[in-house]
């Protein structure tokens, strides 16, 4: 028995060891929802009522854009959670929570808040992210994505991309399409331009996919079913890995070659080659349900979570 155990340490620490840890961290002023990248700097939707814009590369906190509090049923006055984030060229649009749970978006240039759409809408906006400098696309809860004209105040369009709860979409890096994700297990993918649904991908995942992106043709889906789905649209191809946990998050590199997901219980992240399937690492350091998965270069990727720390990684190290 003792043999036993001492050869069970000895496997646990062989296991740990191949773990790798983050090269660096971003600390947030709360618990990380979305982050996005331009440029040299990384911008943080927290939960903390603020947008957190920091260097890259120094690490260091440039400035936080402060959302006013919101006050809950019982009248207190607590944090506005912003849910996503996005940036062209000096706008950054903020989706954050108001009065009662309805949804307001802003607009955050020169230094102001510019109140796009008020919680007044009665909108249970789930994301919202720029289609061009005058226009966002945005999904409401049930699954209906708009564009939106934030010069006249009006929409464009609206399309249900179908009849299950909505959960997360992605732009092309053209924003040509969006590719939406929900309870179903099936993507849609949507023409911005005139919100025509182009094409369903099913059958892959069974269960509600929390998070999908896209890149170079590359599709990555991270799957209540524990599944990671790869789909190569280039090749009409389809493949997914299992994982031992739900899978919470998932992030594409810019050639599609390489993703990270969310492989279990331990907020851990596996990196793998997309083409060959081959592992390349495992990745730790994270304490709490991974929120995002964003990589810098094919070497590099941030993995954040519910908490305020925000990791930096890289890959063969």
């Amino acid at each position: 028995m003792k043999i036993f155990l001492i050869l069970l340490l000895f496997i646990v620490s062989l296991v740990a060891k191949n773990i790798q840890e983050p090269i660096s961290s971003y600390i947030a002023s709360g618990g990380v929802i979305d982050i996005v990248r331009k440029d040299t700097k990384l911008y943080v939707a927290t939960k903390a009522s603020s947008v957190d814009i920091f260097d890259l590369n120094s690490k260091k906190l440039l400035q936080s854009v402060k959302l006013d509090k919101i006050k809950d049923f019982m009248g207190d006055e607590i944090d506005s959670k912003v849910y996503s984030v996005d940036v062209l060229d000096d706008k950054i649009l903020i989706l954050s929570q108001g009065k009662s749970g309805f949804r307001r978006v802003h607009i955050y240039e020169n230094g102001a808040l510019k109140l796009l759409i008020p919680t007044s809408k009665h909108l249970y906006i789930a994301e919202a992210k720029f289609l061009n400098k005058n226009t966002i696309v945005y999904a409401l809860l049930g699954n209906d994505i708009v564009s939106y004209d934030s010069e006249k105040l009006k929409e464009n369009w609206t399309t249900q991309a179908s009849q299950s709860k909505f959960s997360h979409f992605v732009l092309s890096e053209d924003k040509k399409e969006v590719v939406i994700a929900d309870e179903s297990g099936d993507l849609k993918i949507i023409d911005t331009h005139k919100g025509k649904i182009l094409k369903n991908l099913s059958g892959e995942n069974l269960d509600n996919v929390f998070k999908v992106d896209y890149k170079n043709g590359i599709i990555a889906t991270a799957g209540q079913d524990r599944r990671v789905v790869i789909y190569n649209l280039k090749h009409s191809r389809a493949y997914y890995k299992m994982a031992n946990f739900l899978v919470y998050s998932v992030g594409l590199s810019a050639s599609g070659n390489f993703v990270g997901y969310a492989s279990d219980e331990n907020n851990n992240v596996t990196v793998f080659n997309t083409k060959t399937k081959k592992s390349l690492g495992l990745f730790g350091g994270n304490k709490m349900t991974l929120s995002a998965i964003l990589f810098l270069s094919e070497s590099e990727f941030l993995v954040a979570s519910d908490d305020k720390t925000i990791n930096r990684y890289k890959i063969g190290r």
